[in-house]
């Protein structure tokens, strides 16, 4: 009886310390149980997804080569998904629910094939740093259009990553990175606007970006069959497409059952930091002083607003989290 006083009292004096520390307490052990498991599976797509790029340079093939293979696998996997499902549980599954599941779908595949265009024509770091902007993108967008506003802590983290990609897309023009820089920065954003409209429409749109590459695969294909077929090691690419990918996506996807946006969100930076290591390691391609910089800049302002986010409590929910173009 004192304790649940205690409790109480507590509670109402200190709100937030409440959310921190007596919620471990009261949380059952079926949900610490779900909390590990979302982590776990969290964990794997994030490593997963780290080997994305290194594995398309890998394939050394002309952009619209590479984009055919890896836009095709995925759809395809995406069919695979859908009819297995079918098969296993006798339910129709809904691929796209209502106008704006294709509106999604369409930004979904035309950030595709600003991605591809970006990997071919930047360093990897420049692209996974400034891909990392589309959480920024995302709520200034959500502002504009949904009227949610960010708090000032998502204000002094736009700040900062704004002076971040600043100095790495200057560097770019100085090095003649230009062109892929801003096809990095355009990806993020229509990636934004396709997670925007998930949001207003609060439909499940798990699909819309499975299905979204038939479109980049189309176009790659009108154009591969005027300039040739290019891929030095296409073994690569459909490794990429039919397995890593999906994998990738799959597990970030499901993630969220689990563990709360900020947690996923976390593991989302793995690829920021581990992708240009591996080009890296591989490929000898080593950052430039600027991207670091900028790069560091961005990374510290993601990683202070997520842990910021987490600090107002964990919570077992389901939530909706930036997705990477596919």
């Amino acid at each position: 009886m004192v304790a649940r006083r205690f409790h109480r009292s507590h509670k109402e004096r200190y709100p937030h310390t409440i959310r921190t520390v007596f919620f471990l307490v009261d949380i059952p052990p079926s949900a610490r149980a779900d909390h590990r498991k979302g982590l776990l599976i969290t964990a794997i797509g994030g490593l997963v997804l780290t080997i994305d790029i290194p594995v398309l340079r890998l394939g050394d093939g002309d952009v619209w080569s590479v984009l055919l293979i890896r836009s095709g696998g995925m759809a395809l996997m995406a069919l695979v998904a859908w009819a297995s499902y079918r098969l296993v549980t006798g339910r129709r599954l809904v691929m796209m629910p209502g106008r704006a599941s294709w509106a999604v779908a369409l930004l979904y595949g035309v950030s595709a094939i600003t991605f591809i265009t970006a990997v071919f024509n930047t360093s990897t770091a420049n692209v996974v740093f400034i891909l990392a902007f589309n959480t920024m993108f995302a709520a200034i967008l959500s502002w504009l259009f949904l009227g949610e506003r960010p708090a000032p802590a998502t204000f002094a983290a736009m700040a900062a990553m704004i002076v971040g990609v600043t100095i790495i897309v200057w560097d770019g023009i100085g090095l003649g990175n230009t062109f892929g820089d801003l096809a990095a920065l355009c990806s993020s954003l229509i990636m934004s606007g396709a997670i925007t409209i998930s949001r207003a429409v609060k439909r499940d749109m798990g699909f819309a970006p499975l299905v979204a590459n038939v479109l980049p695969a189309l176009v790659a294909l009108a154009i591969v069959s005027q300039s040739g077929f290019s891929i030095d090691h296409p073994g690569w690419i459909v490794f990429n497409g039919l397995v890593i990918m999906p994998v990738a996506f799959w597990c970030l996807a499901t993630g969220p059952k689990y563990i709360s946006a900020p947690e996923v969100a976390m593991f989302f930076l793995l690829e920021t930091v581990m992708a240009p290591i591996w080009v890296w390691i591989i490929f000898l391609e080593a950052p430039t002083s600027a991207t670091l910089i900028g790069g560091l800049i961005m990374i510290t302002a993601l990683v202070a607003h997520s842990i910021w986010q987490l600090g107002g409590g964990w919570r077992p929910i389901r939530a909706k989290v930036p997705r990477r173009p596919m």
